[in-house]
C-alpha cells in the first residue's frame, strides 16, 4: 500500500481544509484539538495527516516528511519554496500582511522625512522587500509572537504582521497603515513524491481543485 502523508497545521488552515479533503473522500478520524496524537488517521488507510507548526509545513514537504501540505503564501515566501510544486491557490485562510503602528505614531510623516524605522516582524523577507521598494531604511527586529507588544514597549516603531479582522490591533491601540499583500493558503507537493505516487496524489490535487470557489 502506498501511504500518502499530508502536512497540516492546527487552527484555521486545518478547519478550512477539511471540506476540501471531504471532496477527495478523505475524513480525518480524530479532532486535533482533543487528541494528543501528531499523526492522525483518516477513513482511507492509505492517507494520514501529520500536524506540524504552520512555519514547518514547507520544510516537511520539501524534505519528504510529508508528500503534500497546505500552507500560507506568507510562509512560502519566507521559506523560499525551494523544491516544492505549488499546483493550487486554495483560497482558504485568507488574511493580509500589513504594517501597523501605535495610534499616536505619525507613520506617513516618518516615511516622508526619511526616518530610519525599527520594524518588528517574523516576516523579515516580506518586510525587507516591501520597505526596500519604498526606499525606506529600516532596522529589522525578528520576533516570533506577541508582535503588538513591540510598538507599545518602544521596542519598535512599526510591526509587519498578519491581519485578519484587525480586532487585535484595535484592542492594543494600534492602527493598520499599509497593506503589503493579500494572503491565502496554497497546496504544496513534494516533487519526488509527485513522480513516485502520481496517481493517488493527482486524485487529491484534482479533488481540491474541484472545490476551489469559481472566479477566485
Amino acid at each position: 500500500m502506498t501511504m500518502i502523508t499530508l502536512a497540516l497545521s492546527k487552527g484555521r488552515i486545518f478547519d478550512e481544509a477539511l471540506p476540501m479533503l471531504a471532496a477527495a473522500g478523505i475524513e480525518v478520524l480524530e479532532d486535533p484539538e482533543k487528541s494528543r496524537k501528531l499523526i492522525l488517521p483518516t477513513n482511507d488507510p492509505a492517507v494520514r495527516v501529520v500536524l506540524v507548526r504552520a512555519s514547518d509545513v514547507p520544510t516537511y514537504v520539501q524534505y519528504g516528511g510529508a508528500d503534500l501540505g497546505v500552507t500560507g503564501k506568507d510562509t512560502l515566501i519566507e521559506h523560499g519554496a525551494h523544491g516544492l510544486y505549488q499546483p493550487l491557490d486554495l483560497q482558504i485562510a485568507k488574511c493580509r500582511v500589513s504594517v501597523a503602528v501605535r495610534a499616536d505614531f505619525d507613520y506617513a510623516h516618518a516615511v516622508k522625512q526619511g526616518s530610519r524605522l525599527k520594524v518588528a516582524t517574523k516576516y523579515t523577507s516580506i518586510a525587507r522587500d516591501f520597505f526596500a521598494t519604498k526606499g525606506v531604511h529600516v532596522d529589522m527586529i525578528k520576533l516570533y509572537g506577541s508582535m503588538e507588544l513591540a510598538p507599545l514597549t518602544g521596542l519598535a516603531d512599526a510591526i509587519v504582521d498578519l491581519v485578519s479582522t484587525g480586532n487585535t490591533l484595535k484592542a492594543n491601540h494600534l492602527v493598520e497603515v499599509e497593506r503589503i499583500m493579500d494572503i491565502s493558503s496554497h497546496l504544496v507537493v513534494n516533487q519526488a513524491a509527485l513522480k513516485l505516487k502520481q496517481v493517488p496524489l493527482r486524485r487529491i490535487i484534482d479533488a481540491f481543485a474541484s472545490v476551489i470557489p469559481s472566479g477566485q
